[in-house]
């Protein structure tokens, strides 16, 4: 997140408590990852608050590089994965099941991508004009292309799926991508995993919404038996 530590760290803190929240409302095993999403959020930025802190000083490079592979694996290699599985596990209509399961496909090859450019080039963090910026010498020639494949595979899911908000849930962040892109491009990484970060309580409310038609579905086949 941009801005300060304290900032980072009390965004943490409320991101991560949505996300145990949204946990504790899953009774299904197919929603978990998806519920899950939210704790990610808090542990990014919670993250980048200790970087915020250890950054100014070269005493602490190891935490340094802790909390960047910890917040840059998630943004790069987490989330391009890791959204469209949610989705995919989360959806029970079989046609629209399988088209996610293609955007599923590129995501996991978007995912090793990255693993191979941070496990090979590696990541720099540091503070710029308020924000974090996350220097790695990646293939200039696929930056773009990969861009645009992890803005298809981690909002195009949302859009195909039949739940209900999801497609919200994508438009806000196609919205913020766009907003982070046109004014933050150098520190898009960061400023974008912010507005994100609003979206938790999107999906609080996913969840919550599903969990509840799925216990009245429960009780009525109870009823019905």
């Amino acid at each position: 997140m941009c801005f300060s530590a304290q900032a980072s760290f009390a965004a943490g803190v409320v991101i991560s408590s949505i996300g145990v929240a949204t946990l504790n409302k899953v009774s299904k095993p197919s929603h978990k990852l998806f519920a899950s999403i939210p704790l990610l959020f808090g542990i990014q930025q919670i993250a980048e608050g200790f970087l915020w802190v250890t950054i100014p000083g070269k005493a602490s490079l190891d935490i340094q590089q802790f909390c960047a592979y910890i917040f840059i694996i998630i943004a790069l290699v987490v989330w391009p994965t890791m959204i469209p599985m949610s989705t995919w596990m989360m959806e029970e209509n079989p046609k629209k099941k399988k088209i996610i399961k293609f955007f599923l496909g590129l995501g996991v090859v978007l995912s090793v991508y990255y693993s191979s450019c941070l496990a090979l080039i590696g990541v720099q963090p540091e503070i710029s004009c308020y924000h974090i910026v996350y220097k790695g010498e990646f293939p200039l020639s696929l930056a773009l292309p990969a861009f645009f494949v992890y803005i298809i595979v981690t909002i195009t899911p949302l859009f195909v799926s039949s739940i209900r908000r999801m497609k919200f849930m994508g438009a806000i962040m196609f919205f913020s991508v766009a907003v982070s892109a046109m004014f933050f491009k150098l520190y898009l990484t960061s400023v974008w995993c912010f507005f994100a970060a609003v979206l938790s309580v999107i999906v609080y409310h996913i969840v919550a919404e599903y969990e509840k038609e799925y216990a009245a579905d429960e009780l009525h086949g109870i009823r019905m038996a």
